[in-house]
């Protein structure tokens, strides 16, 4: 019982989600001690799902395994490859197999299947209004039902705690992420930017800030989003309106964008993204995409609503205030000019449009 007790402290001990699943397999290997123990993810859109592997660990793994958030979604097994999985995930309940002796341990894309004999344990994992993945346990044995039970439990916990990171984490209207969560990522791309400048594979040229870095090293890339005339909504149809209006721009973002990139709120009819991508032109090609969605999109009552966004390409050495404050100066550029527009920063300045923003300090605007 102190075992598992443990392990609940350091699962409920981490902010960081990545953290968070690595702990959860790490624990769930330590009090079963399985062959492997690993945590699927369902991602994409309908019709189109894949498997991301959030966390996986065999017996004797020093450490765990993931796919890169950031991995293009074709790369990832198919969702309907794994039908027990999805099983799982529809019926809510715990599934068990045996795989038949006769059958050859094979490789498959993006997961290993299990040899011959195993035991296949499925656990679902609930989120606060829909199953999101599967934790799957392969064992020697078949599990006991106390087994389950407590496997079960520790879901719960985390399920649990899942929730309380995205009550502090998320806007409760949009369920996208809040402002207060938006440095710390920030701080995490600005962090891999600069391990990537130290290793010496990417260039330290600002010349060569919209190519394709050296090595084909991916960018971060910032946008704000603006709700053209968004006062007069309010104005005209109430406040109750203009939340509607903000909830489904909420999820036209979410369909516009890719899983993984990182969507928030920042208040009022203000959005900012931050995306990770290889080039300049795939940055303005989602956004603009966005843009279109937008401008398409039969709002109800309301009817037609446009989009300013501006961006820029997130550098070495940046503030969170610095980057946005280029992107937000591209916003105003935009809105200047007729709104319904899409606008890089870089463009702007490289044009004689606009001047390069002086370096701000974090106080200025967070």
């Amino acid at each position: 019982m102190s075992e598992v007790v443990d392990h609940l402290a350091e699962l409920t001990g981490f902010r960081d989600r990545d953290v968070m699943d690595v702990t959860l397999v790490s624990a769930l290997r330590d009090l079963l001690e399985p062959s492997s123990v690993a945590i699927y993810r369902c991602i994409g859109e309908a019709g189109h799902e894949r498997w991301l592997t959030r966390a996986r660990l065999c017996a004797d793994d020093v450490v765990a395994t993931a796919d890169p958030l950031w991995m293009e979604p074709e790369r990832l097994p198919l969702a309907q490859d794994f039908p027990e999985r999805l099983e799982c995930m529809r019926s809510r309940t715990v599934l068990q197999w045996q795989l038949a002796p006769a059958l050859e341990a094979v490789e498959a894309e993006g997961a290993a299947n299990p040899a011959p004999g195993l035991w296949i344990n499925l656990f679902p994992i609930a989120a606060e209004r829909e199953v999101v993945g599967v934790v799957e346990v392969h064992s020697l044995s078949r599990l006991k039902s106390k087994s389950q039970r407590m496997v079960s439990s520790v879901l719960r916990i985390y399920h649990n705690f899942q929730g309380l990171l995205d009550y502090s984490e998320r806007d409760t209207l949009t369920g996208l992420l809040n402002r207060k969560t938006f440095e710390e990522s920030f701080l995490k791309a600005l962090g891999e930017l600069a391990a990537n400048v130290s290793s010496g594979v990417m260039s330290h040229d600002e010349g060569e800030g919209e190519r394709r870095h050296e090595h084909g090293q991916p960018q971060y890339f910032l946008g704000v989003i603006d709700i053209d005339h968004f006062k007069s909504v309010n104005d005209r149809f109430g406040h109750l309106i203009g939340d509607e209006v903000l909830l489904l721009l909420s999820r036209l973002m979410r369909s516009s964008f890719r899983f993984h990139d990182l969507l928030y709120r920042f208040g009022g009819e203000e959005f900012v993204v931050l995306m990770r991508c290889d080039v300049g032109l795939d940055a303005a090609q989602a956004f603009e995409r966005l843009r279109h969605n937008t401008e398409h999109y039969a709002f109800p009552q309301v009817g037609r609503i446009t989009v300013s966004i501006g961006f820029t390409q997130v550098r070495v050495g940046d503030s969170p205030a610095a980057a946005f404050e280029r992107a937000d100066k591209a916003v105003y550029h935009a809105k200047d000019n007729g709104r319904n527009q899409v606008h890089n920063h870089a463009d702007l300045v490289s044009a004689g449009q606009m001047q390069e923003v002086a370096q701000l300090s974090d106080m200025e605007l967070f």
